[in-house]
């Protein structure tokens, strides 16, 4: 159970609204039927295939351009748009199916993963800096994680019923509901954006020192300086109108990109992001191959499985503690992470799954700190575009997983393939462990210096 806890009002609605968004976008009941419906209607492997590269394709093309988008417009506009797109492709699924409805379809939840990914953590982080409570991030995130998780466990265990009761058409109107249920949820996200001083150029968002940045935050008793006096107030809703000189998508675009390419700390920490969490993001949609290897029933399969979920859950909510890691102490997390996965895998016999268990749970942790990391280094306006880069980072990453995973696994086998998989992870922690310490996070950030996520 996902506990509200929160110091002041409008941070309990900020989790609240964080955490039903998360759950209800997962909880699709067409997840672990979808397949299914694509067979039943006739399509070969081959084309099944060729819709998941579609998929993929689509949230890649769209990652950054959207959240420069978002950067430029309203990151809860976008938040809102997202499961309308997945809702309508959901309905020409099941109204119209056949290959080219199951592609548009593809694309319009391709687009709106997209959509969604970047602009939710710079709402998220952006609205937790303005409450003075940034140190949080990590806890609403983990437990983001959580509810998305408990989502996609409660579409497993209501679609087999909605399927025998209604067939396709009834799991697919489901489906469509809790999309439009999201949509309604993220109109309760608040949204404060800080207006550009004039003459600003998106460029400056690479110097971490600029002063037009700098004028923006609050003064250490908690005063607003005078360059903020300018701003638009909040409006009856008690949120901040749309500023008219807002720069627009392609100012978001460059200022987003440039930060990340001139500031050494975020350009490590974008990169940190696919580094940890491709890899075992892959692995993930292996693991029924992996315990099917194990030699137990097909029936047990499932069982199996559920401590990979249960992993990955309290891994998403250790993310408070896991904050006080030193880089050495991240470091080895990802290491005995790694190791876990392998030794269990190799053991190839249903107990390796608690060690797959806790190597999920030490992935969930360390990609849950990595995104921390990344918000904390953003100096900068275009906090959704630059998150959107490393969301399209880890989506090529997995894409080569994928491949590298199919040539491993034919070859030596599943459990081969996940030894060789977490090898990265080794020396991804080397060069941590042995790294200078980053330039520390403004105090204002709310996260220890000394922090493997500073």
């Amino acid at each position: 159970m996902l506990i509200v806890s929160a110091r002041v009002p409008a941070e309990r609605r900020l989790a609240a609204t964080l955490y039903a968004y998360a759950f209800l976008t997962d909880l699709v009941l067409l997840y672990p039927v979808y397949a299914l419906l694509f067979a039943d209607t006739g399509l070969s492997v081959g084309q099944i295939s060729s819709l998941f590269v579609l998929w993929s394709a689509a949230g890649i093309l769209l990652e950054v351009p959207s959240g420069a988008w978002a950067d430029a417009v309203s990151r809860r506009r976008l938040l809102c748009l997202a499961p309308l797109l997945a809702a309508a492709g959901f309905a020409l699924w099941v109204l119209v199916p056949s290959y080219p409805a199951f592609a548009v379809g593809f694309l319009l939840w391709g687009a709106g993963g997209a959509l969604r990914s970047g602009a939710l953590e710079a709402l998220v982080w952006t609205e937790l800096d303005r409450l003075g409570a940034a140190g949080r991030y990590a806890r609403l995130t983990g437990r983001a994680k959580t509810a998305e998780l408990l989502g996609v466990v409660g579409a497993m265990g209501l679609a087999a019923p909605v399927l025998a009761l209604g067939g396709y058409p009834a799991v697919g109107a489901a489906s469509v509901a809790v999309c439009l249920a999201a949509a309604a949820v993220a109109t309760r996200f608040p949204e404060h954006r800080a207006p550009e001083p004039p003459g600003h150029d998106p460029a400056d968002a690479a110097r971490p020192d600029a002063t037009e940045r700098g004028a923006m935050q609050p003064g250490p008793a908690g005063e607003t300086p005078p360059a903020a006096a300018s701003a638009p107030q909040p409006g009856p809703a008690g949120e901040t109108p749309p500023d008219p000189d807002e720069p627009g998508w392609w100012a978001s675009l460059r200022g987003g990109l440039a930060e990340a390419r001139a500031d050494r700390s975020v350009r490590a920490a974008l990169l940190l992001v696919p580094a940890v969490a491709a890899v075992w993001g892959g692995l993930d949609e292996y693991t029924p191959l992996l315990a099917r290897d194990t030699g137990i029933p097909a029936a047990g399969v499932p069982l199996l499985l559920l401590l990979v979920w249960a992993g990955t859950t309290v891994g998403g909510l250790l993310a408070p503690a896991g904050e006080r890691l030193t880089d050495r102490g991240f470091a080895a997390l990802l290491a005995g992470a790694a190791l876990a996965l392998a030794v269990g895998a190799l053991l190839r016999h249903p107990a390796g799954f608690v060690l797959v268990g806790v190597a999920f749970a030490a992935f969930q942790l360390a990609t849950v700190l990595a995104d921390v990391r990344l918000q904390a280094r953003i100096s900068g306006p275009d906090r959704a575009t630059v998150t959107s880069v490393a969301g399209m980072a880890t989506d090529l990453t997995i894409i080569a997983v994928y491949a590298g995973y199919g040539v491993v696994a034919g070859v030596a086998g599943n459990a081969v393939a996940f030894a060789v998989a977490v090898l990265p992870y080794l020396l991804v922690a080397g060069r941590i462990a042995t790294r200078r310490p980053a330039r520390p996070v403004p105090a204002n950030r709310s996260l220890p210096e000394n922090s493997g996520v500073s």
